[in-house]
């Protein structure tokens, strides 16, 4: 049995959940001690101590709440900030007017920069601003809609320190899932070499055998040769390829992150992207040589499966019209705004005016099942033959207009 590779994933704002931990308990310490040392000078002493009675308590209490983000919800933000914004406004009713108005500091102090860094540290610079804004309000109110220049300093400071913190948390994160996502696409790279070394070495040499021996042979021997060989480049090109199942595509663009992550299609589940080269891998053989970018080419599902079934007309025809012994070639090009691909053959060609006349006898094989697929998604379908040197589909389907 194969050795299953682990991905650990590390969380790299875990160290800052433990530093804003012992900076709630540092700063609630230093708010008591503030207090301790002004306390003859408040005007209500017992409003003030009745206060950070409550801070120490809830700062206790909640030790365990900034330990993690999960721990950490969107509710517990909220009575924090309250509890930090209620101090700032109580500080006019427990302090003297002179106190604040020399730039003496509120009842909870730089404790207050905790509730907003944990909103930083949760969600990023976005909640950091939110959060700063309320906390910056209550001090102009505190000192009465003229606040003094360390409080503004103070309150500046705060708001461009939190939403730096926020953005770097967000910066991490990303870089985080673009790690883990490289080491499980790594992983799964080393499994799928593993099984094409297996595959390799049993089952393509077998059909392999089985086609050399039956050309030998000759006769029916022969046929099931060539079904063989055909087998064969088509495992060949799947197992090189790496692309066994068919697979929906998600960029986590949101958080930077750029590695592409895949997971299995579900059958009838008609939301997200696919993988173009999924569903066009499989028709390559021994007279089918596919030709695809070394990077996924996602398209919406139902546009994908469109254009594949379009392909697959576009063979048929090449299958019924070029001949047994013709050969065709499908080329995939992504160019961004737009997908391209193109299905050539080496037949006969087709005779001018030929197409018109098939549409006129009832037979809507390129009318219907290419081109008005392709009109469908918004693309279009060119065809161009020339006698005695074949033909060429292609197959244009614009991004901006699939659905």
């Amino acid at each position: 049995m194969a050795k299953r590779e682990r991905v650990v994933r590390m969380s790299v704002e875990q160290p800052l959940w433990r530093a804003l931990t012992a900076y709630r308990l540092l700063t609630m310490v230093y708010a008591v001690l503030l207090f301790g040392f002004a306390y003859q000078r408040f005007d209500r002493p017992k409003v003030a101590a009745g206060y950070l009675l409550c801070l120490v308590v809830w700062t206790l209490a909640t030790h365990r709440r900034v330990a993690n983000a999960a721990s950490c919800t969107k509710g517990f933000l909220g009575a924090d900030l309250t509890v930090a914004i209620v101090g700032v406004l109580l500080t006019p009713i427990a302090d003297t007017h002179e106190r604040i108005a020399a730039g003496g500091p509120t009842l909870p102090s730089i404790w207050t920069a905790g509730s907003v860094l944990a909103f930083a540290i949760k969600g990023g610079w976005r909640w950091a601003g939110f959060a700063s804004t309320f906390v910056a309000a209550a001090n102009v109110i505190v000192h009465g809609g003229n606040p003094t220049r360390d409080t503004l300093h103070n309150v500046l400071l705060v708001w461009v320190a939190s939403i730096a913190i926020g953005y770097v948390v967000e910066v991490a994160r990303a870089s985080e899932a673009t790690l883990a996502r490289a080491l499980e696409i790594e992983a799964a790279t080393r499994e799928r070499e593993r099984l094409a070394r297996d595959i390799h070495d049993g089952v393509l040499q077998v059909l392999a055998m089985v086609q050399r021996r039956g050309t030998e042979l000759g006769g029916e021997a022969a046929e099931l040769g060539r079904l063989a060989g055909e087998q064969e480049v088509a495992l060949r090109t799947l197992v090189s390829s790496g692309l066994v199942h068919t697979c929906r595509i998600s960029r986590d663009e949101s958080l930077g992150a750029l590695v592409d992550a895949y997971e299995v299609d579900e059958p009838g589940f008609d939301e997200g992207e696919l993988d173009l080269r999924t569903l066009l891998a499989p028709h390559a053989g021994s007279r089918v040589s596919f030709a695809e970018p070394g990077t996924p080419v996602p398209l919406p599902v139902p546009a994908a499966k469109e254009l594949a079934a379009a392909v697959g007309a576009a063979l048929d025809n090449v299958r019924r019209h070029a001949g047994e012994g013709a050969r065709a070639w499908i080329l995939v090009e992504d160019w961004g705004d737009e997908v391209i691909v193109t299905v050539r053959d080496d037949g006969p060609g087709i005779p001018a005016g030929r197409l018109d006349q098939a549409e006129g006898e009832g037979r809507m094989g390129v009318a219907l099942s290419i081109r008005g697929r392709l009109r469908d998604l918004g693309g279009t379908a060119e065809l161009v033959s020339v006698p005695g040197q074949g033909t060429e589909v292609e197959l244009k389907v614009p991004r901006g207009r699939t659905q």
